[in-house]
């Protein structure tokens, strides 16, 4: 098994959390978005959106965090990274949905490259959109977390699910840019407890091969 990743990428961290929660071990292949590596012809073979991570498993390749995530769920069930029940896998779902498309993709490197290379936007004004989509995105993750009854040590229960593998890349992200966090101590909460986890640990940016 293989993943190309880059080491900031927050959809490949997500991937690496649920990798090491499954216990399967893997190559690891950087792809450095900053050198646009992923736009070269080699990786465009590997994964034609040119966007990390992409997951090879024998002859199948995988590209999309939460498919490979559910990928990874389906063939290696134990432990699982979805509730047994459906209104639970359902909430699961919507409190990852929540971070990988309402706050990440408005925040992604190509999104703030057209911003200030052809909005020609300043940095302080890039900053301003980072703060403003990732905190009012994860106070919808603290509404949706805070005093939810399924909400336990973690974002839903006592165990990690791929609600949790999205939401600690998406803090490291909010403290990598400055963003306040002060209003959403739920997340706070449940992003310490996972981070008392060696698979999230083993997973964190400055511990991948190709960290800066």
């Amino acid at each position: 098994m293989a993943l190309y990743s880059y080491f900031r990428s927050s959809a490949s961290y997500r991937v690496r959390i649920a990798l090491g929660l499954k216990g399967l071990a893997y190559d690891y292949r950087p792809v450095h978005l900053v050198k646009n590596e992923q736009r070269g012809d080699a990786y465009a073979a590997v994964a034609p959106s040119r966007l990390v991570p992409a997951l090879r498993d024998g002859e199948t390749t995988l590209t999309q965090s939460l498919a490979i995530i559910e990928y990874l769920d389906e063939t290696h069930p134990e432990p699982p990274l979805l509730p047994r029940d459906a209104p639970g896998r359902a909430r699961v779902r919507a409190l990852a949905l929540d971070v990988a498309c309402e706050i990440h993709p408005i925040n992604n490197l190509k999104v703030l490259r057209f911003l200030t290379q052809e909005l020609k936007l300043s940095e302080d004004d890039k900053l301003r959109w980072i703060r403003h989509w990732v905190e009012t995105g994860l106070d919808t993750v603290e509404q949706q977390l805070a005093g939810h009854p399924q909400t336990g040590r973690f974002c839903h229960g006592d165990t990690p699910t791929v609600a949790d593998c999205t939401l600690v890349p998406q803090i490291f992200n909010a403290q990598r840019f400055g963003c306040r966090l002060d209003h959403v101590p739920t997340v706070m909460r449940v992003v310490d407890a996972c981070l008392q986890l060696p698979a999230f640990q083993q997973a964190q940016p400055a511990a991948c091969p190709d960290a800066e």
